[in-house]
């Protein structure tokens, strides 16, 4: 009995010594700027003395879960700012402790950190196929132009490709512009790039972060088959007005963010704005300072202007509310002109619980597109298209963390109105108004286990218009090979619903219209085999699959390489080949010749190279791609017009002088020639009437083009070398005036942008195009 006694209080003994080693709490908080009470992303959050930490994410929060309770020293510190200390105690199991710190930047520059918040978070998520810019990444480019921008920068990723220097849309591993979807602040924007390819619509000094997601992207995301470019902007100096100003031979722009109400010390409640506007006036210039330029390879009209408050409470909670707009002009005289519009705006909120790690975000917003485009044969306006979507989405994100682990769920809505009629080449007219709605439900995990990180996630679509559910599996994982080896891999089934209103016969590929997935196509599609596969819900479909691995050579040395395969199961496309109206004939018309849009199958590999080298004031970066992309529309295999088989990107930025006032920059691309449908011959196009009596021998007709294979033939290779030299002046505290001076295609080559098909006549992309540029910061 005494025996059993003095066993049974060892084991109570025990269980509640455990229970007190067990008792644990959490800690969470934002890390903002002194300087402008913005968040300070990416920044490592430490218990010092301890392994437990955390990196903030683009709002500025940290989480520390599962933290042994005691008294720490909480310590913020990342390259390049000033590091915050302060001191926490954890006294009571489950207590969750809200804490925020303030950093402010330093002159001092730390070369020897081994762990820098990107390397941390390198080896704690699976990163597969993205890039995360921000201003200073994106300013490390050729200010072409006088400014630095978004656009530019993105031709040099991985994967990515652009068309050219005018016009350029952005396809992204065999996926079409339709297939890339683009979020500022949460809210979709149709088309994001200006009709010079060499601005996009977003101003640089306002992007907090973008990521852009070139494939394999996880369950948070959905509604393209192909890629997602997600922009967040910044929140504006809470602590005092600023701005900035500048004008270049492009075009001019200014920018003010400042309080409206101004917070008793960092980090507790605020309100503050921003407010950009930006303008060109090359259409205007180009006739003064660039005569020796074909001024029809120059005719660029384009303005933007965006605004936001932010309202931010004492605990880190926020409302923001936004608006923009933007208008882009261009004509290339005898063969198209272009004229289109976009606006809109929304709500994007943060909402962090008291009691709990838990964050949660949510957007509501609308915009409204519209293009309209008319092809004219020598003066004669010979095909008029018009495309607008109207629409909204909304959502909330719920996100918990425990530790490195991170569970993220939430639903979107969607809604939106197309409108798109076109004449194609046999006079046939080819239109669609519809409304649609989509659904969508999500859950994303991220485990840390050892040596590995696994991401599975699933979302559920569903297309309301279509009574469809789409059901898309996805998994992302990393192994942890050595402290400089990761192998990481990526896969999932994506979907969409609008499809593109673009012509592969276009000579200017500047339409860029947008249809909702039509319910009226074939039952099935012919494969090359002779087989035939049935045509399920009318939706884009893809699959994805990527492996690769990163390596860091040196601490300043890293390279990553990717290869992946995108197969495209189902696509919508316009019918080129539509003979007939598919309401005046009978069933012995094949589909292939009266169906507006027609299913087509496609594929896209390849493999991505890049190598990065950043140490002190030099960073330099090189990128190859090879790929293949085809389709298969029933009757032809072809290469689309963004089939690019090789591409080269290098890159060099270097700061110099006393203070590092002087940088140079430096990018050279290199690709190969682009697929072109080529004109065979010509012909008298005459209308026909469906009149039996009609007597076509009395009758005019227009010029009819005859075409050859589509995208059987290749535009020369594309190369172009630019440079640009900056020089800072610190006129005060505050102020700071820069000039700019830049050199668009140094070597001035021809690279074509179109060859008219009926006068043979060849139009250049930009030639040699220096410029100037000041800016006032202040």
């Amino acid at each position: 009995m005494k025996f059993s006694k003095i066993a049974l209080s060892v084991v109570f003994s025990i269980f509640f010594s455990a229970a007190g080693l067990a008792q644990s709490g959490a800690l969470k908080g934002f890390v903002y700027l002194k300087e402008t009470g913005e968040p300070a992303i990416f920044v490592n959050v430490i218990l010092k003395g301890t392994v437990v930490g955390s990196t903030t994410d683009e709002n500025g929060y940290y989480t520390m879960s599962n933290v042994p309770l005691g008294t720490y020293t909480l310590i913020a510190t990342s390259i390049g700012y000033e590091t915050a200390y302060k001191k926490v105690t954890l006294d009571r199991d489950g207590q969750v402790l809200s804490n925020n710190l303030s950093v402010g930047e330093t002159s001092v520059r730390i070369d020897d950190v081994t762990i820098t918040a990107e390397r941390q978070e390198a080896m704690t998520t699976v990163k597969m196929s993205v890039n995360r810019l921000t201003p200073k990444k994106i300013k490390k480019m050729p200010s072409i132009g006088g400014d630095p921008d978004l656009a530019q920068y993105l031709q040099v990723l991985p994967g990515v490709v652009f068309t050219g220097d005018q016009g350029g849309q952005l396809y992204i591993r065999g996926g079409s512009p339709i297939q890339n979807k683009v979020l500022l602040d949460g809210m979709v924007v149709y088309n994001p790039f200006h009709s010079i390819g060499l601005f996009s619509v977003f101003e640089t000094d306002i992007i907090k972060t973008a990521d852009v997601f070139t494939g394999g992207f996880g369950a948070e995301y959905g509604g393209r088959v192909s890629s997602i470019m997600d922009i967040k902007t910044i929140d504006g100096n809470n602590q005092r007005f600023g701005g900035k100003i500048s004008a270049s031979t492009f075009g001019s722009k200014a920018f003010i963010e400042g309080p409206l109400r101004k917070p008793k010390k960092i980090g507790t409640g605020g309100s503050s704005f921003i407010l950009s506007y930006k303008n060109s006036f090359i259409d205007k210039t180009a006739p003064v300072f660039y005569q020796y330029a074909d001024t029809a390879g120059l005719p660029y009209r384009f303005n933007d202007v965006y605004g936001k408050i932010s309202l931010k409470s004492s605990n880190g909670s926020k409302a923001s509310f936004f608006g923009f707009r933007y208008a882009d002009e261009v004509n290339y005289p005898n063969v198209a002109g272009f004229k289109w519009t976009e606006y809109g705006g929304g709500t994007n909120f943060v909402l962090i619980p008291a009691a709990s790690t838990t964050l949660i975000d949510g957007t509501i917003a609308y915009s409204k597109y519209n293009i309209a485009s008319s092809e004219s044969n020598e003066g004669v306006d010979i095909s008029n298209r018009q495309s607008e979507i109207t629409g909204f989405n909304a959502g909330m994100n719920f996100t918990s963390f425990k530790g490195e682990n991170q569970t993220k769920f939430g639903f979107e809505i969607l809604g939106f109105t197309t409108d798109f009629s076109f004449l194609n080449s046999v006079n046939q007219t080819v239109g669609q108004k519809q409304n649609t709605t989509e659904l969508a439900l999500y859950l994303q995990n991220r485990y840390n286990v050892r040596k590995f990180v696994i991401e599975p996630s699933f979302r559920v679509q569903y297309y309301a218009s279509l009574s469809t559910f789409s059901p898309e599996p996805r998994l992302g994982f990393k192994f942890n090979a050595t402290k400089k080896l990761r192998i990481k891999g990526a896969g999932g089934f994506y979907s969409q619903n609008l499809i593109s209103a673009t012509s592969d016969r276009d000579v200017v590929n500047l339409f860029y219209g947008f249809i909702s997935g039509p319910d009226n196509l074939q039952d099935e599609i012919l494969n090359e085999d002779g087989s035939r596969t049935e045509v399920g819900a009318p939706l884009q479909l893809g699959r994805h699959a990527i492996l690769g691995f990163e390596y860091d050579v040196t601490r300043y040395l890293n390279i990553n390489v990717e290869g992946y395969y995108k197969w495209f199961k189902q696509l919508t496309n316009l019918n080129r080949n539509k003979l007939y109206d598919e309401n005046k004939v009978g069933g012995e018309i094949p589909d292939a010749l009266k169906k507006d849009f027609i299913v087509e199958t496609g594929n896209a590999y390849g493999i991505d190279f890049s190598a990065k080298y950043e140490k002190k004031q030099l960073s330099v970066s090189m990128v190859y791609s090879w790929s293949y992309v085809d389709r298969w529309d029933g009757i032809t295999r072809y290469n689309p017009i963004w089939d690019r088989r090789h591409n080269i990107n290098l890159l060099g930025s270097y700061l110099f002088g006393k203070d590092q006032v002087w940088s140079f920059d430096a990018r050279w691309n290199l690709g190969s020639g682009f697929p072109l449908t080529q004109t065979t011959g010509f012909y008298e196009n005459i209308a026909l009437q469906g009149n039996i009596g009609q007597d076509i021998t009395t009758q005019n007709g227009i010029l009819g083009i005859q075409y050859g294979g589509l995208g059987e033939g290749r535009l020369p290779w594309y190369h172009r070398f630019d440079v640009s030299i900056k020089r800072k002046f610190f006129l005060t505290e505050n102020s700071v005036l820069e000039v700019t001076g830049s050199i668009t295609n140094v070597y001035n080559r021809e690279n074509i942008f179109y060859v008219n098909r009926v006068t043979n006549e060849r139009v250049y992309q930009l030639p040699f195009l220096p410029s100037v540029g000041v800016s006032l910061t202040f």
